[in-house]
Protein backbone atom coordinates (compact mmCIF):
# COMPACT_ATOMS: atom_id res chain seq x y z
CA UNK A 1 0.00 0.00 0.00
CA UNK A 2 1.15 3.61 -1.03
CA UNK A 3 1.75 6.19 1.54
CA UNK A 4 -0.70 8.35 0.69
CA UNK A 5 -3.26 5.26 0.71
CA UNK A 6 -2.19 4.71 4.02
CA UNK A 7 -2.85 8.15 5.29
CA UNK A 8 -6.07 7.88 3.57
CA UNK A 9 -7.12 4.74 4.84
CA UNK A 10 -6.21 6.70 8.64
CA UNK A 11 -8.04 9.27 8.07
CA UNK A 12 -11.30 7.29 6.92
CA UNK A 13 -10.98 4.97 10.22
CA UNK A 14 -10.96 8.91 12.55
CA UNK A 15 -13.95 9.69 10.25
CA UNK A 16 -15.86 6.50 11.04
CA UNK A 17 -14.87 6.57 14.59
CA UNK A 18 -16.40 10.04 14.98
CA UNK A 19 -19.60 9.89 13.16
CA UNK A 20 -20.36 6.01 13.97
CA UNK A 21 -22.41 6.78 17.49
CA UNK A 22 -23.55 3.43 17.86
CA UNK A 23 -20.14 1.51 17.50
CA UNK A 24 -18.29 4.66 19.57
CA UNK A 25 -20.31 4.05 22.31
CA UNK A 26 -19.90 0.24 22.53
CA UNK A 27 -15.97 0.76 22.96
CA UNK A 28 -16.92 2.84 26.27
CA UNK A 29 -14.46 5.68 24.75
CA UNK A 30 -17.29 8.70 25.87
CA UNK A 31 -19.36 9.86 29.11
CA UNK A 32 -22.52 7.89 29.62
CA UNK A 33 -25.50 9.02 28.04
CA UNK A 34 -27.03 12.22 30.52
CA UNK A 35 -30.24 11.82 31.65
CA UNK A 36 -31.11 14.84 33.08
CA UNK A 37 -31.53 17.81 30.40
CA UNK A 38 -28.71 20.47 31.29
CA UNK A 39 -26.39 17.50 31.35
CA UNK A 40 -27.40 16.24 27.73
CA UNK A 41 -27.48 20.20 26.56
CA UNK A 42 -23.49 19.79 28.12
CA UNK A 43 -22.98 16.20 26.92
CA UNK A 44 -24.18 17.66 23.13
CA UNK A 45 -21.62 20.77 23.58
CA UNK A 46 -18.88 18.28 24.17
CA UNK A 47 -19.98 16.22 21.03
CA UNK A 48 -19.90 19.14 19.17
CA UNK A 49 -16.61 20.41 19.84
CA UNK A 50 -15.04 17.22 19.82
CA UNK A 51 -16.35 16.80 16.12
CA UNK A 52 -15.06 19.86 15.18
CA UNK A 53 -12.04 19.85 16.64
CA UNK A 54 -11.36 16.28 15.51
CA UNK A 55 -12.46 17.78 11.47
CA UNK A 56 -10.03 20.47 11.95
CA UNK A 57 -7.38 17.90 12.95
CA UNK A 58 -8.03 15.40 9.52
CA UNK A 59 -8.13 18.57 7.66
CA UNK A 60 -4.76 20.12 9.02
CA UNK A 61 -2.63 16.37 8.80
CA UNK A 62 -4.56 15.51 5.69
CA UNK A 63 -2.81 19.03 4.20
CA UNK A 64 0.36 18.38 5.89
CA UNK A 65 0.70 14.74 4.73
CA UNK A 66 -0.56 15.77 1.05
CA UNK A 67 2.40 18.75 0.98
CA UNK A 68 5.13 16.21 2.57
CA UNK A 69 4.09 13.47 0.02
CA UNK A 70 3.74 16.14 -3.41
CA UNK A 71 6.18 18.39 -2.78
CA UNK A 72 9.02 16.63 -1.26
CA UNK A 73 12.92 17.11 -2.27
CA UNK A 74 13.20 14.03 -3.98
CA UNK A 75 10.73 14.64 -6.26
CA UNK A 76 12.89 17.64 -7.18
CA UNK A 77 10.01 20.32 -6.03
CA UNK A 78 11.57 23.76 -5.59
CA UNK A 79 10.13 26.17 -3.07
CA UNK A 80 7.89 28.74 -4.46
CA UNK A 81 9.25 31.92 -3.22
CA UNK A 82 6.22 34.08 -4.34
CA UNK A 83 3.63 32.15 -2.76
CA UNK A 84 3.04 35.00 -0.07
CA UNK A 85 1.91 37.87 -3.35
CA UNK A 86 -0.58 35.28 -4.38
CA UNK A 87 -4.18 35.62 -4.21
CA UNK A 88 -4.67 32.42 -2.05
CA UNK A 89 -1.54 33.53 0.07
CA UNK A 90 -2.87 37.22 0.26
CA UNK A 91 -6.37 36.31 1.11
CA UNK A 92 -6.08 33.28 3.16
CA UNK A 93 -4.46 35.55 6.09
CA UNK A 94 -7.94 36.97 6.52
CA UNK A 95 -10.07 33.77 5.75
CA UNK A 96 -8.74 31.59 8.26
CA UNK A 97 -9.09 33.76 11.18
CA UNK A 98 -12.84 34.39 9.86
CA UNK A 99 -13.13 30.10 9.56
CA UNK A 100 -11.90 30.13 13.57
CA UNK A 101 -13.81 32.74 14.57
CA UNK A 102 -17.62 31.46 12.75
CA UNK A 103 -16.77 28.24 14.69
CA UNK A 104 -15.54 29.61 18.21
CA UNK A 105 -19.29 31.75 17.76
CA UNK A 106 -20.84 28.44 17.04
CA UNK A 107 -19.91 26.80 20.05
CA UNK A 108 -20.50 29.65 22.14
CA UNK A 109 -24.25 30.51 21.21
CA UNK A 110 -25.16 27.10 23.02
CA UNK A 111 -22.27 27.37 25.73
CA UNK A 112 -23.89 31.06 27.25
CA UNK A 113 -27.21 29.25 27.35
CA UNK A 114 -25.87 26.19 29.08
CA UNK A 115 -23.97 28.52 31.74
CA UNK A 116 -27.26 30.83 32.09
CA UNK A 117 -28.95 27.38 33.35
CA UNK A 118 -26.19 26.43 35.90
CA UNK A 119 -26.49 29.27 37.52
CA UNK A 120 -30.21 29.66 37.29
CA UNK A 121 -31.65 28.89 41.01
CA UNK A 122 -35.03 30.77 40.34
CA UNK A 123 -37.35 27.66 40.37
CA UNK A 124 -37.95 26.46 43.59
CA UNK A 125 -36.58 23.37 44.18
CA UNK A 126 -38.82 19.75 44.83
CA UNK A 127 -36.09 17.90 47.11
CA UNK A 128 -32.70 19.78 48.70
CA UNK A 129 -30.07 17.66 49.47
CA UNK A 130 -27.16 18.88 50.99
CA UNK A 131 -24.15 16.62 49.92
CA UNK A 132 -20.79 16.69 52.70
CA UNK A 133 -17.95 15.62 51.47
CA UNK A 134 -15.24 13.97 53.99
CA UNK A 135 -12.11 11.87 53.72
CA UNK A 136 -13.41 9.22 52.75
CA UNK A 137 -17.77 9.34 52.12
CA UNK A 138 -19.78 11.32 51.32
CA UNK A 139 -23.17 12.72 53.93
CA UNK A 140 -26.58 13.49 52.75
CA UNK A 141 -28.98 15.49 54.28
CA UNK A 142 -32.19 15.65 53.06
CA UNK A 143 -32.94 19.09 54.45
CA UNK A 144 -37.19 19.03 54.43
CA UNK A 145 -37.31 16.07 55.96
CA UNK A 146 -34.86 15.02 58.96
CA UNK A 147 -33.57 12.48 56.84
CA UNK A 148 -29.23 11.21 57.30
CA UNK A 149 -27.40 8.98 55.58
CA UNK A 150 -23.72 8.25 55.27
CA UNK A 151 -22.50 6.56 52.15
CA UNK A 152 -19.20 4.32 52.09
CA UNK A 153 -17.61 2.81 49.62
CA UNK A 154 -18.41 -1.49 49.72
CA UNK A 155 -14.92 -3.24 50.45
CA UNK A 156 -14.08 -5.85 47.81
CA UNK A 157 -15.21 -8.96 48.90
CA UNK A 158 -19.17 -7.52 49.16
CA UNK A 159 -18.85 -5.06 46.21
CA UNK A 160 -17.53 -7.99 43.64
CA UNK A 161 -17.04 -6.71 40.42
CA UNK A 162 -18.49 -3.15 41.50
CA UNK A 163 -15.79 -2.90 43.90
CA UNK A 164 -14.52 0.98 43.70
CA UNK A 165 -17.94 1.97 42.25
CA UNK A 166 -20.28 0.78 45.00
CA UNK A 167 -21.89 2.27 48.20
CA UNK A 168 -23.36 0.78 51.28
CA UNK A 169 -26.08 3.41 51.10
CA UNK A 170 -26.91 5.31 47.94
CA UNK A 171 -28.46 8.01 47.70
CA UNK A 172 -32.14 7.95 46.40
CA UNK A 173 -33.92 10.31 44.43
CA UNK A 174 -36.88 11.10 43.07
CA UNK A 175 -37.65 11.11 39.03
CA UNK A 176 -39.51 14.22 37.50
CA UNK A 177 -38.64 16.36 40.19
CA UNK A 178 -36.17 19.63 40.60
CA UNK A 179 -33.52 18.48 42.80
CA UNK A 180 -30.97 21.04 43.91
CA UNK A 181 -27.92 20.21 45.70
CA UNK A 182 -25.86 21.86 48.39
CA UNK A 183 -22.27 21.28 48.22
CA UNK A 184 -19.67 21.74 50.87
CA UNK A 185 -17.30 19.57 53.04
CA UNK A 186 -15.62 18.99 56.26
CA UNK A 187 -12.07 18.57 56.28
CA UNK A 188 -10.59 19.26 52.66
CA UNK A 189 -11.82 20.10 49.05
CA UNK A 190 -13.93 17.24 47.17
CA UNK A 191 -16.41 17.44 44.18
CA UNK A 192 -19.43 15.54 44.39
CA UNK A 193 -19.97 14.54 40.63
CA UNK A 194 -22.58 12.02 38.64
CA UNK A 195 -21.95 13.27 35.15
CA UNK A 196 -25.25 11.49 33.96
CA UNK A 197 -27.37 13.80 36.04
CA UNK A 198 -25.75 16.67 37.70
CA UNK A 199 -22.79 19.13 36.90
CA UNK A 200 -19.72 19.65 38.96
CA UNK A 201 -19.30 21.74 41.90
CA UNK A 202 -16.27 22.07 44.08
CA UNK A 203 -17.58 20.97 48.05
CA UNK A 204 -15.37 23.35 49.57
CA UNK A 205 -15.29 23.44 53.74
CA UNK A 206 -17.44 26.69 55.59
CA UNK A 207 -18.88 27.22 51.85
CA UNK A 208 -21.96 26.78 50.53
CA UNK A 209 -22.04 25.73 46.60
CA UNK A 210 -25.35 24.68 44.65
CA UNK A 211 -26.33 22.64 41.96
CA UNK A 212 -29.39 21.12 40.52
CA UNK A 213 -31.12 17.90 38.46
CA UNK A 214 -34.19 16.85 37.11
CA UNK A 215 -33.77 13.35 36.50
CA UNK A 216 -36.28 12.17 33.84
CA UNK A 217 -35.27 8.65 33.91
CA UNK A 218 -35.26 5.55 37.11
CA UNK A 219 -32.16 4.10 37.24
CA UNK A 220 -28.71 3.17 38.71
CA UNK A 221 -26.27 6.42 38.43
CA UNK A 222 -22.17 6.06 39.32
CA UNK A 223 -19.59 9.25 39.76
CA UNK A 224 -16.98 9.71 42.50
CA UNK A 225 -15.00 12.38 43.78
CA UNK A 226 -13.55 14.70 40.97
CA UNK A 227 -11.22 16.72 43.18
CA UNK A 228 -7.68 14.75 44.69
CA UNK A 229 -8.66 14.84 48.51
CA UNK A 230 -5.83 13.04 49.85
CA UNK A 231 -4.90 9.16 50.27
CA UNK A 232 -7.89 7.80 49.95
CA UNK A 233 -9.85 10.01 47.18
CA UNK A 234 -10.20 6.92 44.87
CA UNK A 235 -12.61 5.43 47.62
CA UNK A 236 -15.20 7.66 47.58
CA UNK A 237 -17.72 6.58 44.94
CA UNK A 238 -21.11 8.31 44.05
CA UNK A 239 -24.12 5.71 43.56
CA UNK A 240 -27.46 7.82 42.76
CA UNK A 241 -30.58 5.25 42.65
CA UNK A 242 -33.62 7.47 40.70
CA UNK A 243 -36.97 6.48 41.52
CA UNK A 244 -40.29 7.10 40.87
CA UNK A 245 -42.21 9.76 43.20
CA UNK A 246 -44.03 6.85 44.51
CA UNK A 247 -41.31 4.67 45.20
CA UNK A 248 -40.04 7.87 46.63
CA UNK A 249 -41.78 8.63 49.07
CA UNK A 250 -42.37 4.88 50.00
CA UNK A 251 -38.38 4.79 50.77
CA UNK A 252 -38.79 8.19 52.71
CA UNK A 253 -41.65 7.34 55.03
CA UNK A 254 -39.54 3.80 55.83
CA UNK A 255 -36.18 6.41 56.97
CA UNK A 256 -38.49 8.48 58.84
CA UNK A 257 -39.35 5.70 60.29
CA UNK A 258 -36.01 4.25 61.25
CA UNK A 259 -35.17 7.32 62.02
CA UNK A 260 -37.75 8.13 64.98
CA UNK A 261 -36.88 4.63 66.44
CA UNK A 262 -33.59 5.45 66.76
CA UNK A 263 -33.92 8.85 68.25
CA UNK A 264 -36.88 7.33 70.92
CA UNK A 265 -34.09 4.61 71.73
CA UNK A 266 -31.37 7.14 72.45
CA UNK A 267 -33.35 8.81 74.60
CA UNK A 268 -34.72 6.24 76.67
CA UNK A 269 -33.39 5.86 79.61
CA UNK A 270 -31.89 2.50 79.17
CA UNK A 271 -28.13 1.52 80.86
CA UNK A 272 -26.75 -0.38 78.24
CA UNK A 273 -24.13 -3.47 78.55
CA UNK A 274 -20.73 -3.17 77.34
CA UNK A 275 -21.33 -6.11 75.44
CA UNK A 276 -24.24 -4.18 73.40
CA UNK A 277 -22.49 -1.01 73.46
CA UNK A 278 -19.85 -2.69 71.58
CA UNK A 279 -22.05 -4.57 69.30
CA UNK A 280 -23.40 -1.53 67.97
CA UNK A 281 -20.07 0.41 68.43
CA UNK A 282 -17.58 -1.41 65.81
CA UNK A 283 -20.29 -0.65 62.88
CA UNK A 284 -20.68 3.25 63.76
CA UNK A 285 -16.89 3.09 64.09
CA UNK A 286 -16.22 0.93 60.40
CA UNK A 287 -18.97 3.19 59.04
CA UNK A 288 -17.64 6.94 59.77
CA UNK A 289 -14.44 6.52 61.82
CA UNK A 290 -12.38 3.87 59.86
CA UNK A 291 -11.59 6.10 56.80
CA UNK A 292 -9.62 7.93 58.56
CA UNK A 293 -8.05 5.71 62.07
CA UNK A 294 -8.49 2.49 60.11
CA UNK A 295 -10.06 -0.52 60.85
CA UNK A 296 -7.71 -1.85 62.87
CA UNK A 297 -7.53 1.51 64.91
CA UNK A 298 -3.61 1.93 63.65
CA UNK A 299 -4.63 5.04 62.17
CA UNK A 300 -2.11 7.12 59.16
CA UNK A 301 1.58 7.81 60.46
CA UNK A 302 1.74 11.57 60.22
CA UNK A 303 -2.09 11.76 58.94
CA UNK A 304 -4.40 10.41 61.21
CA UNK A 305 -3.28 9.79 64.89
CA UNK A 306 -3.74 6.08 66.01
CA UNK A 307 -6.47 4.81 68.40
CA UNK A 308 -4.97 2.26 69.50
CA UNK A 309 -3.05 2.26 72.90
CA UNK A 310 -3.79 6.00 72.43
CA UNK A 311 -3.54 8.49 75.78
CA UNK A 312 -6.94 9.54 74.39
CA UNK A 313 -8.85 6.03 73.95
CA UNK A 314 -7.56 5.02 77.21
CA UNK A 315 -6.98 7.96 79.31
CA UNK A 316 -10.24 10.36 80.62
CA UNK A 317 -13.22 9.28 79.33
CA UNK A 318 -14.30 12.97 79.77
CA UNK A 319 -11.55 14.03 77.59
CA UNK A 320 -12.55 11.41 75.16
CA UNK A 321 -16.06 12.75 74.63
CA UNK A 322 -15.50 16.00 74.44
CA UNK A 323 -13.23 15.42 71.67
CA UNK A 324 -15.65 13.37 69.83
CA UNK A 325 -17.98 15.79 70.34
CA UNK A 326 -16.79 19.00 69.41
CA UNK A 327 -14.04 17.80 67.13
CA UNK A 328 -10.32 19.38 67.08
CA UNK A 329 -9.56 22.50 65.71
CA UNK A 330 -7.30 22.88 63.18
CA UNK A 331 -7.48 19.04 62.30
CA UNK A 332 -9.42 16.76 60.35
CA UNK A 333 -11.23 15.72 63.10
CA UNK A 334 -14.93 16.49 62.85
CA UNK A 335 -17.30 17.19 65.56
CA UNK A 336 -19.78 14.29 65.57
CA UNK A 337 -22.21 16.06 68.06
CA UNK A 338 -24.72 16.97 65.90
CA UNK A 339 -24.42 13.85 63.39
CA UNK A 340 -24.56 11.22 65.77
CA UNK A 341 -27.50 10.52 68.81
CA UNK A 342 -26.17 9.96 72.18
CA UNK A 343 -26.53 6.44 71.78
CA UNK A 344 -24.49 6.15 68.88
CA UNK A 345 -21.86 8.31 70.43
CA UNK A 346 -22.16 6.59 73.53
CA UNK A 347 -21.54 3.35 71.81
CA UNK A 348 -18.65 4.03 69.39
CA UNK A 349 -16.64 5.51 72.06
CA UNK A 350 -17.22 2.38 73.84
CA UNK A 351 -15.77 0.58 71.07
CA UNK A 352 -12.60 2.87 70.93
CA UNK A 353 -11.87 2.04 74.43
CA UNK A 354 -12.27 -0.99 74.36
CA UNK A 355 -11.33 -2.45 71.41
CA UNK A 356 -7.33 -3.38 69.93
CA UNK A 357 -6.29 -4.30 72.94
CA UNK A 358 -7.46 -1.06 74.69
CA UNK A 359 -9.30 -3.15 77.66
CA UNK A 360 -10.30 -0.15 79.47
CA UNK A 361 -13.38 -2.22 80.32
CA UNK A 362 -15.10 1.50 80.57
CA UNK A 363 -19.06 1.59 79.05
CA UNK A 364 -20.06 4.77 78.45
CA UNK A 365 -23.60 5.41 78.92
CA UNK A 366 -26.09 7.85 76.44
CA UNK A 367 -26.37 9.84 79.58
CA UNK A 368 -22.96 10.42 80.09
CA UNK A 369 -23.05 11.99 76.48
CA UNK A 370 -26.26 13.50 77.01
CA UNK A 371 -24.44 15.47 79.99
CA UNK A 372 -21.69 15.92 78.54
CA UNK A 373 -23.94 18.24 75.64
CA UNK A 374 -24.44 20.14 78.70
Amino acid sequence: MSKSKMILAVLASLMLTIFAGSAYADYALNFPEPVAPLPQQMYDLHMLTTKIATIIMIVVIGIVAYAIITFRKSKGYEADQNFHKSAFGTWSWLLVPVIVLGIDLTIAGSATDALKQVEDYSQKADVTIKVIGSQWKWTYEYMDDDIRIVSNMLPKEQAGDDYLRAVDNPLVLPTNKRIRFLHTASDVLHAWWVPQIVYKKDSIPGYINETWTNIEKEGTYRGQCAEICGTGHAFMPIVVEAVSPEKYEAWKAEQLMVAQAAAAEAASDKVWSKDELMGRGESIYNTNCAGCHQVNGTGMPGVFPALAGSKIATGDIAAHIEIVLDGKSGTAMSAWGAQLNDLELAAVITYERNAWDNNTGDAVQPADIKSARK
